[in-house]
């Protein structure tokens, strides 16, 4: 009675709750209602599996009294050789999978010789092993077919070179994409051709109308003499490059040239030094030494030009 009467009130609850939660706003908030009615629901289903489990043993134990002992007794053989059916049911599964026969019928396994009256059963070899040859006889076909006959499928070397190829296409990426995170703090001197080749393109295109198709200077410095206004260090030269020197007439590249761009241009200008082009223009700025140290230029060549 008290299950039933929880349920009636839950569902109650649940019923109300909605012309309450239109009507009178001083009440619980109708999501609040809902978590209570579900709860009671829940609560309510509990009790009534336990009543059920409660009332399914009470109908065992009168079915047990009233059929008396040896009905009990009979019941219990019965489950117990069930249970010995289906033992044997597997292990005769185990012996088909495994080919192998009871040991009743190991005598009809024995081979004829023996020694020190040890002897031999002849077992076939087991299912299981014959089924996993002829999968693998299956897997040969199947490979040499595709791999072999149809070229479904790569062989290793061929897919090795397409590996190889991807991972090159993934490194130009990422390459090209390095190469313009780089500035005058992390650029770096290089010899490679490509970057040389590079910065000979854009200083052909933007810096001979000042510095020379060689780099023998003109309305700039000569860039292939051992004389520098700015420094001749790879970070020095990209930094000129990058911010220009307006006092001088160099104008600021950092808006035109991407940083790429400015390095392999500072790197292609670092590998013309000492190419001695014909016509060079007097020296100009300090002259840098092996070990660094700068000397001034004599007075008299001494001029008022753009920056290097």
């Amino acid at each position: 009675m008290k299950t039933i009467r929880l349920i009636f009130l839950s569902l109650f609850a649940l019923g109300i709750q909605p012309a309450f939660a239109a009507d009178d706003h001083s009440l619980l908030p109708g999501e609040t209602m809902n978590y209570i009615g579900y709860g009671a629901i829940m609560l309510a289903l509990v009790v009534l599996i336990i009543a059920m489990l409660t009332v399914l043993k009470a109908f065992k134990l009168v079915a047990r009294l009233l059929l008396g002992p040896e009905a009990a007794v009979g019941a219990k053989a019965d489950k117990a050789a069930l249970k010995e059916a289906k033992k044997a049911a597997r292990a005769d599964r185990l012996n088909k999978l495994l080919s192998l026969k009871p040991m009743s019928e190991e005598k009809s396994l024995l081979i004829e010789h023996d020694y020190d009256g040890i002897q031999e059963l002849d077992n076939p070899t087991p299912a299981w092993f014959m089924y996993l040859f002829y999968v693998t006889i299956a897997f040969a076909v199947g490979y040499l077919l595709i791999y072999h006959v149809f070229d479904a499928a790569p062989l290793q070397y061929d897919e090795y070179k397409n590996e190889m190829a991807a991972a090159a296409k993934e490194k130009a990426a990422y390459l090209a994409k390095a190469g313009n995170m780089v500035d005058e703090n992390t650029v770096k001197l290089t010899t490679d051709a490509a970057a040389l080749s590079s910065g000979q393109d854009v200083f052909k295109s933007r810096c001979v109308a000042c510095h020379g198709d060689h780099g023998q200077g003109n309305v700039g410095p000569n860039l292939t003499d051992d004389y520098w206004l700015h420094g001749n260090k790879i970070n020095e030269i990209f930094k000129t490059i990058k911010y220009g020197v307006a006092s001088k007439g160099m104008p600021t590249w950092e808006t035109q040239l991407s940083p790429k761009q400015i390095a392999d241009v500072a790197n292609y200008v670092k590998s013309i030094h000492g190419s001695n082009p014909a016509n060079p223009k007097e020296p100009q700025g300090d002259k840098i030494l092996d070990d660094g140290t700068a000397k001034p230029v004599a007075p008299a060549a001494k001029t008022a030009v753009l920056v290097k």
